[in-house]
């Protein structure tokens, strides 16, 4: 019996315990989950017919707006002394900052294939310089890279290929903006990037096509497509000792592959 009364007595001390955390939290003010903007229930920014770009700003206009109002409220409760909505907006402002926020457009798909690299741009290659400086702090340490600067280099390097795709460092761009995608294990994007590169500029340097068969090969496991962008590279890339022995073996053991699957 005291055992049961004692179970009692604690379960009552840990409500009143909760309930006393739990004070002006404004749960009742929580707005109910039908009442809250749904799909199609209408857009702060009136786009005719939009497509997804148009679709992408409306968001991210929308996004801004949104953290522009928490913040305002933060400025008034506390200017007014209200403690607590101030507790409230600045729960739903470090829970906005919490949820993950991507962006939607990807340059390289919106570019598409059939950029030229023609055009020496003063501002392009100031671009490229700081990207790449931002790229360099973030790998400063060899265990392990920064991967918020990664993206801010990544962002100015997507911002260089949007506003000059004329210039002579796109393709460039597109190589270092392509490495970063597949540290960051974003490998579809990587290969489109790595793709592009050649597209682009198929006298380039760089070991795009190599990287792009590596991709598909290894990652994506999209061989077939792959064997073929291999034996291109070994043609026309010039390949470090490493990459070609690398490709050359895959070529045959990918080859094999091939022929005991039509054989079965």
């Amino acid at each position: 019996m005291s055992k049961a009364i004692l179970t009692a007595v604690l379960i009552v001390l840990l409500n009143l315990l909760v309930s006393c955390n739990d004070v002006d939290k404004g749960r009742s003010q929580l707005v109910p989950a039908q009442a809250k903007p749904s799909q199609g229930s209408g857009a702060v920014i009136a786009v005719a017919e939009p497509g997804e770009v148009d679709i992408v700003e409306q968001m991210s206009a929308n996004r801004q707006a949104y953290r522009q109002g928490l913040e305002s409220l933060i400025v008034t409760y506390t200017s007014t002394g209200n403690n607590m909505k101030l507790e409230w907006a600045k729960k739903e402002l470090a829970a906005l900052d919490a949820m993950p926020q991507y962006n939607y457009i990807i340059e390289a798909g919106v570019a598409g294939p059939d950029l030229k690299p023609a055009a020496s741009i003063s501002e392009a290659n100031y671009m490229y310089d700081d990207a790449l400086r931002t790229e360099e702090k973030a790998r400063a340490l060899v265990v392990i890279n920064d991967e918020n600067l990664l993206r801010v280099a990544l962002d100015k390097y997507n911002q260089l290929i949007r506003r000059f795709p004329s210039s002579d460092k796109i393709d460039d761009a597109a190589y270092r903006a392509a490495k970063i995608y597949e540290d960051l294990k974003d490998y579809s994007i990587a290969l489109l990037y790595y793709q592009r590169v050649w597209q682009w500029d198929p006298d380039t340097n760089y070991p795009a096509e190599f990287k792009s068969a590596f991709i598909l090969d290894k990652n994506l496991h999209r061989r077939g497509e792959a064997l073929e962008l291999y034996k291109k590279a070994v043609q026309r890339e010039s390949l470090s000792d490493a990459y070609r022995t690398f490709a050359e073996d895959r070529i045959k053991q990918l080859s094999r592959s091939e022929e005991g699957s039509k054989q079965q």
